[in-house]
């Protein structure tokens, strides 16, 4: 299988590439934009803009990939605030133009398009586990914008016969990840009061809220099995199925540490907890693919936190 992943220098494109290429066996090609870096050997790097949709065109008709992984996105919640329009641009207009360029292909690759748990927005009480048919109230920008973009898949799909599917990932997590995200962060502040570089006391927002948190290799084994799998044109959840506390995450990672640590509510990182539970529904997932999570959530967490403190003691 020839795999062409747009936009993979982030934490996902990372672990997409490695189980593409080492555990499937498939010939990946990979974009990046010019500033960014892409390790790792063995496959193809081409640097490319998704608002310039002529570099798109170049770029299939070159590799002529048999699937089609679109990870590109601004996709900060913070960013989509300060920079509304950057983010409908890259999120909104760059998928158009990737499809407009696989449009004119003679041949219809299929195309995996990464939306957004976020696009649910304000979910109620009743509709958890949330299935793929619910409303949606997107609460930021960065939202809406993949909500867009999803809405953009299902008419290409329907009005070309593109094959086209369409994903909202949940929350997931693996070593690697950047600290502005809850596990990541929490590890990260552990390793430094072990190292002694911090006080021994974990700065912490909101514990209330639970989040439906996956293992970043079990959702990148998902997104492979729907290009085997899935069916043309429909939307899936990727996610565990399962809500954990905020709480209950931090009380692992404290739990592998051997310092005392205090827990300080930092007013700086609290927000209000306007969806106490968000909890995916992966039935369809499930049916489709066979899908079924082999990492446990334990795991996870002791490699994030065993990476963090291998980045700190090397400095």
């Amino acid at each position: 299988m020839k795999a062409l992943i747009i936009g993979a220098a982030g934490f996902v494109g990372h672990y997409l590439i490695s189980h593409l290429r080492d555990a499937c066996n498939w010939q990946v090609s990979a974009t990046k934009l010019k500033h960014e870096e892409v390790p790792g050997q063995g496959i193809s790097l081409f640097d490319l803009d998704i608002l310039e949709i002529g570099q798109i065109r170049t770029l299939l008709e070159q590799v002529r990939p048999d699937c089609i992984f679109h990870l590109a996105a601004q996709s900060s919640v913070a960013l989509s605030w300060k920079n509304p329009a950057l983010t409908a641009d890259v999120n909104i207009k760059g998928v158009i133009n990737l499809l407009d360029a696989a449009r004119a292909l003679d041949y219809r690759p299929r195309i995996l398009l990464i939306g957004s748990g976020e696009e649910y927005g304000h979910v109620k009480p009743e509709e958890i586990p949330i299935q793929e048919e619910n409303n949606l109230r997107p609460g930021n920008i960065y939202a809406a914008t993949k909500a867009c973009q999803n809405m953009i898949g299902k008419i290409y799909a329907d009005a070309y016969g593109m094959d086209i599917i369409r994903v909202r990932a949940f929350n997931h997590i693996a070593p690697g990840q950047a600290p502005i995200f809850v596990v990541s962060d929490f590890c990260k502040q552990v390793a430094e009061i072990e190292a002694g570089i911090r006080e021994p006391v974990i700065s912490v927002g909101n514990l209330s809220a639970k989040r439906d948190f996956t293992d970043v290799r079990d959702v990148v084994r998902a997104y492979r099995l729907l290009m085997e799998n899935g069916r043309p044109g429909e939307l899936y959840n990727v996610g565990s199925g399962h809500a954990v506390a905020i709480q209950e995450i931090l009380d692992q990672i404290l739990s592998l540490s051997n310092q005392k640590i205090e827990v300080r509510v930092d007013s700086s990182r609290m927000r209000p907890v306007d969806v106490p539970i968000i909890e995916a529904d992966i039935s369809k997932l499930c049916a489709d693919t066979g899908w079924e999570r082999q990492i446990a959530l334990e795991q996870t967490i002791r490699e994030i936190v065993e990476d963090w403190r291998n980045k700190v003691k090397a400095g």
